[in-house]
């Protein structure tokens, strides 16, 4: 599903002549004419979210955007896969992007060597989003799923990585102990849920309201996020961030910068005006009802996380997908400058 955000039109120009005169006497010299200089039109900046807690970051910024009320000229494009934002990157035709956090990893080491195509991480855009949901009552620990069936979405970014680094860490071979199927939507994962008893399922925020709200039989078995802080101490689950063409950040660090600026407001709206928030939500049509995103906005981690803490957090939580499988971040951990120096 796309949504596309409206842009602020640029500003129009007037300019005006006075010419003064008095009865019979001579014609006075003409005043000099009063001009304006045309002001320029904003950068426009083309920004890629996906539909879940990313874009539930954004809805105030889109929504002033529509409304011509924005600082700046934006337009957001919702998509539903990260497998569909990752060519928009790096054929240009997107300037940012907010996508998994080992995916912007892997993106920045396969970059390398396209200049064009050069990303950095702007920012945290949200932290643990990911829920283990059953349709019944046999999992109360990762150890529970050994020999179960677990539905899950995001093969190849965050939510794979982040399931198998807990299931080695609970003594579980992801490929022999459990059957771990992935599908391509998180809705099509709801639907298996619903009509399947006893199905086991990975999904993450709002999704996992959305389906514990709509079906009571359903119940949220693990918050991924506790399971994480029981394995890994010392690091942070970390499962979205902001990232932004380098070449971009060349030509416009002034567009770049009150983009963030208007982002991190964005963020702090849906937090702490839930209500408004939710009703964005739902018009976005990221959950199908206001109720729902408000409950949802809580377990969703919402935030804006950047420089020296951007680095420790994301930095860390990289490490540790490194340690356990190099592939998932790209085959090395980033160094500084794939952070954004503000």
């Amino acid at each position: 599903m796309k949504r596309v955000a409206g842009l602020a039109a640029a500003a129009l120009c007037a300019s005006g002549l006075l010419v003064g005169c008095a009865g019979t006497t001579p014609a006075a010299a003409p005043t000099t004419a009063a001009t304006t200089a045309p002001t320029a039109a904003p950068t426009t900046v083309r920004i890629a979210s996906l539909k879940g807690p990313t874009t539930m970051g954004l809805v105030q910024l889109m929504s002033e955007a529509e409304a011509g009320e924005g600082s700046g000229a934006y337009r957001v494009t919702m998509y539903g896969s990260p497998d569909e934002v990752v060519p928009l990157v790096v054929r240009g035709e997107v300037d940012v992007a907010l996508l998994p956090s080992n995916l912007a990893a892997v993106l920045y080491n396969k970059t390398l060597d396209d200049a064009d195509a050069q990303i950095q991480v702007a920012a945290i855009s949200t932290l643990g989003v990911l829920d283990i949901l059953e349709a019944g009552d046999t999992v109360h620990s990762i150890a529970d799923l050994a020999g179960k069936t677990v539905y899950a979405s995001g093969k190849g970014a965050s939510p794979q990585y982040v399931l198998e680094h807990l299931l080695t860490s609970n003594g579980l071979d992801p490929a022999t102990d459990l059957t771990i199927e992935y599908r391509s939507e998180h809705t099509e994962i709801a639907a298996l849920l619903a009509t399947t008893p006893g199905a086991i399922a990975l999904l993450p925020q709002p999704f996992a309201t959305v389906v514990t709200t709509q079906n009571p039989t359903i119940r949220s078995a693990l918050d991924l996020t506790v399971e994480w802080a029981k394995v890994s101490p010392d690091s942070e689950l970390v499962t979205g961030v902001v990232v932004v063409r380098t070449a971009f950040v060349a030509q416009h660090p002034d567009a770049v910068e009150d983009f963030l600026t208007d982002y991190e407001a964005s963020t702090r709206f849906t937090n702490e005006h839930r209500a408004e928030a939710a009703a964005l939500i739902a018009e976005a049509g990221i959950v199908p009802a206001a109720p729902i995103a408000e409950a949802a906005i809580p377990s969703s981690h919402i935030t804006f996380v950047d420089g020296t803490d951007l680095r420790t957090l994301l930095g860390g939580y990289l490490q540790v997908l490194f340690d356990a499988d190099p592939a998932s971040v790209g085959g090395s951990v980033p160094g500084d400058d794939f952070y954004l120096r503000r």
